[in-house]
């Protein structure tokens, strides 16, 4: 049994087939799918997807890339609709320095939102982070200081310090097909130092297709691969990662139901 901890199910390109794509995850022994919010106003959508799919849940949250589409919302906001019972995370929020779209000023102010939200709910935070590594182990170290708080450093990318501040704080480390790209070499030795009970895998879907399905459009049936190598990565067995990456996810997404 597998769990994909971050997809967008809500985006178009899956609109014409969404229920053979959950069939196919099923198939895959993907047994239960997170699709992650990028923007709170389109929470409504992502809703609807969860009330139709039984082992489909979601998060609330704004991207780095919309900071400026929602800097009006609050961490008591985002208090108040994790209530649902179909929303197990906060995010997905963070730093995006890569695509340069958004102030920074303007990323970091949503981003600490988020953080007092997951604070406040227990909910873990999903944290994107790209070409921002320095600023945001700053982050994660100045706010875990003021209290403690569960996050995700997903689809993880960045250098081998932020992985390690990420654990060092309590963290969980995400891979999605990134990590199976025959140029990832650096990014395996980085996942090869994650400690086996920190570890979770992703597809990011639509994006990053892992190696075996490369070019083509990513979906949640797709996270077989990426767990296939990072089971190769720590030397253990495929059903061991399995399993181990399965107890992960329930173990941070505290609401998400064990079947």
């Amino acid at each position: 049994m597998l769990i994909d901890t971050h997809c967008h199910l809500d985006f178009p390109d899956f609109a014409e087939e969404r229920d053979q794509i959950i069939e196919r995850a099923r198939d895959a022994g993907v047994r239960q799918i997170v699709t992650i919010s990028t923007r709170v106003r389109k929470l409504p959508d992502l809703l609807a997807i969860t009330d139709r799919y039984d082992n489909v849940f979601c998060s609330v949250g704004t991207h780095p890339n919309n900071a400026d589409e929602e800097l009006d919302v609050t961490a008591a906001d985002l208090v108040r609709l994790s209530a649902h019972p179909k929303i197990v995370a906060i995010g997905e929020a963070g730093l995006d320095y890569f695509y340069d779209t958004q102030k920074p000023a303007d990323q970091k102010a949503g981003l600490l939102q988020h953080i007092e939200a997951a604070r406040q709910t227990g909910l873990p935070l999903v944290i994107h982070s790209r070409s921002a590594d320095e600023d945001m182990a700053a982050i994660l170290t100045e706010e875990t200081a003021r209290g403690a708080f569960p996050f995700i450093l997903h689809c993880f990318s960045s250098g081998a310090e932020l992985a390690r501040v990420g654990v060092a704080l309590g963290g969980y480390v995400s891979f999605s097909g990134i990590l199976t790209f025959p140029k990832s070499e650096e990014l395996r030795e980085i996942a090869a130092t994650v400690p086996l009970d920190r570890l979770l895998v992703e597809t990011d879907a639509p994006y990053l297709a892992p190696k075996r399905w490369r070019g083509k459009r990513n979906e949640p049936s797709y996270v077989v691969n990426t767990a296939e190598v990072l089971a190769q990565t720590m030397g253990i067995s495929e059903a061991e990662m399995g399993d181990i990456t399965t107890e992960n996810a329930y173990r941070i997404f505290t609401k998400l139901p064990r079947i």
